[in-house]
């Protein structure tokens, strides 16, 4: 790995304390741009590792302008924050007098709403498949899964790396403790009656599959609170597919796990919840992010106007 490539790796890791997806993502687009001025310069890779003057105001515009055409702005936006927190720590260790990105802007990025369920896809999400198609253990990990999902609106990756201790009953339903979320702050956020109610259904088969584990000699993991088939915490990839068999045994359109946190958010905004406090269960750090769901949720306050206003409909007498 270049030197300079391995500071932004640890700048990203021990400082910033960014997520596995983030350094990964940053780092890779760092790579990029490194194997762009290479190109450029005419070497090839694995030749002597390039230095900070290497990397000027040309080489940075001559990288961006190769991006436009070939990547959507959202990933143009990306790879040149990126670029930014890289210049920006050369600037802090006095490796450059000063970033040549300073001056850029990214590209204005279209406004896309969020997609989320309506309320009776939803339900119809959560209703449990036939008893034939999988094991009980399984279909009761799933439902519970969705129920948390769609309960709490945690991220996919957030519901994953839970732990038994992470989930409480409040006495009508369940309360959960998501550690180091997005940007490493820890919340708590309730659960509905429904996701206590499948958690019930779920920890007693959950226990029996990793006694059954450990008797026949194999490790289980004994805190993650979703388990894979073989008693190890299950991955984002894996929820996803079950989603996926979900939505196609279902009959509901194909969503991604994300959605089920946006139908979460909506549907509260629908039923008068306030944006403060859904910025709390989210875990956004912005009311900003959190006010996209005023826009999704149109329909609603289209509702209530034709309901409410002397003016909003003609009525026949």
């Amino acid at each position: 790995m270049e030197p300079l490539v391995e500071l932004f790796r640890q700048h990203l890791e021990s400082e910033k304390r960014a997520s596995p997806n983030t350094v990964r993502a940053y780092l890779a687009d760092l790579e990029e741009f490194f194997a762009h001025v290479r190109a450029r310069r005419g070497e090839q890779p694995g030749s002597a590792p390039l230095r900070c003057e290497d990397l000027d105001i040309i080489a940075c515009r001559s990288f961006l302008a190769s991006l436009h055409g070939k990547n959507d702005p959202a990933s143009v936006g990306r790879k040149l924050s990126s670029l930014k927190t890289f210049f920006r720590l050369l600037v802090r260790r006095k490796l450059v007098a000063g970033s040549p990105l300073a001056a850029l802007r990214g590209p204005k990025r279209a406004h896309h709403l969020p997609a989320f369920l309506g309320k009776e896809e939803a339900s119809r999400l959560l209703q449990t498949g036939p008893a034939k198609v999988h094991t009980a253990f399984e279909r009761a990990r799933d439902q519970t899964l969705f129920e948390v999902l769609y309960g709490s609106g945690l991220r996919i990756s957030e519901a994953c790396n839970l732990d038994l201790g992470d989930v409480v009953s409040d006495g009508t339903g369940a309360q959960i403790t998501v550690h180091e979320g997005k940007g490493g702050k820890d919340r708590i956020v309730p659960a509905g009656g429904k996701a206590w109610q499948a958690l019930r259904a779920y920890l007693p088969l959950r226990a029996i599959l990793v006694a059954d584990i450990l008797a026949q000699g194999r490790p289980a993991d004994g805190e993650a609170l979703f388990l894979s088939r073989r008693g190890l915490r299950m991955g984002d990839r894996e929820a996803r597919r079950k989603l996926d068999r979900r939505e196609c045994e279902n009959a509901v359109k194909r969503v991604s796990p994300h959605a089920l946190r946006h139908s979460f958010a909506t549907h509260l905004l629908g039923e008068g919840a306030d944006l403060r406090s859904i910025q709390e269960m989210l875990g956004h750090a912005s009311l900003r992010t959190t006010q996209r769901y005023t826009q999704v949720d149109i329909d609603h306050l289209m509702a209530v106007y034709d309901r409410a206003h002397p003016r909003a409909t003609l009525r026949t007498r």
